[in-house]
């Protein structure tokens, strides 16, 4: 395949060989009812869709090389429901088995959890002090606190 085939990389292209296998798993082309213009390659669809997936960009971010973002998605719904990167990925995992041997029988599994930094259970912890407590607390030099200013609508000031 030519670097520029598809206007991007040879980073984001689909090599030969297993461009060779993906094609398998892909579902014949749907029949079209009407004229107008001709459908895209499958090749060049999953080039488009991978360039997306791998780069995260968004659909309408899509460089134009690759096709227009409406027709590249509607391909990747299209095979998304018809579970061909399921496919891809199971056809994966046992060419992977074949070559260098997986255990079935052992698995794991990596994530992380943190806390959300704005986020927790209403209420939370409850304070130490009261709101009277906390409101008759003095400054270091030992005088009180201004009182609180009011604002429209009968609210108090922060």
């Amino acid at each position: 395949m030519s670097e520029d085939a598809f206007g991007v990389g040879p980073d984001y292209q689909i090599p030969d060989a297993l461009w060779a296998q993906m094609v398998r798993v892909l579902p014949p082309p749907k029949v079209r009812k009407k004229d107008g213009r001709p459908r895209m390659e499958d090749r060049h669809a999953m080039t488009a869709i991978l360039y997306v997936l791998r780069t995260g960009c968004q659909w309408k971010a899509l460089p134009r090389s690759l096709g227009a973002p409406s027709t590249v998605h509607d391909r990747f719904q299209e095979w998304r429901e018809g579970q061909v990167f399921e496919r891809l990925w199971q056809a994966g995992l046992l060419t992977y088995d074949a070559l260098k041997g997986l255990e079935w029988e052992w698995q794991a599994m990596d994530g992380a959890m943190t806390k959300a930094p704005l986020g927790g259970e209403k209420g939370g912890q409850k304070p130490d002090r009261s709101r009277q407590a906390r409101d008759q607390t003095e400054r270091a030099d030992g005088r009180p606190w201004p009182a609180p200013r009011r604002r429209r609508g009968g609210r108090q000031s922060p």
